[in-house]
């Protein structure tokens, strides 16, 4: 069993950063592959970005590519995702997540199998 414990959300004026941390215990999660999903009221879970277990390959969500930037650190058994110039449309609970396939950077949250409860960011316009 994982745990997947989300930090770092907030409040951040548009054109803001944040960099929001996922912290992983029970289990070393060098092999997995692990993404980031955001839900924002009324809407549906959306992929945002994932990243292989070996970090060698990532996956960004069109609507955050060229803003976003998903890294691990194996020696913190930790994933980032580092977000630059937020959008009032950022606004979400933002989610970390673990796939058993290490080499797969799906986009579909049924395909991950250990979930964090989500962090709240909300940009202001």
């Amino acid at each position: 069993q994982l745990q997947l414990v989300e930090s770092g959300g907030g409040l951040v004026q548009a054109g803001g950063s944040l960099r929001l941390s996922c912290a992983v215990s029970g289990r070393p999660f060098s092999g997995y592959t692990m993404g980031w999903f955001r839900q924002a009221p009324g809407k549906q879970r959306e992929f945002v970005a994932a990243v292989t277990s070996s970090g060698g390959w990532t996956s960004y969500a069109d609507s955050v590519k060229g803003r976003f930037t998903i890294s691990r650190d194996p020696r913190k058994n930790t994933v980032f995702l580092q977000m630059n110039d937020l959008k009032a449309e950022d606004t979400a609970v933002y989610y970390c997540a673990a796939n058993w396939n290490g080499n797969s950077v799906s986009t579909y949250p049924t395909d991950y199998n250990y979930w964090g409860q989500g962090t709240q960011v909300t940009v202001s316009s």
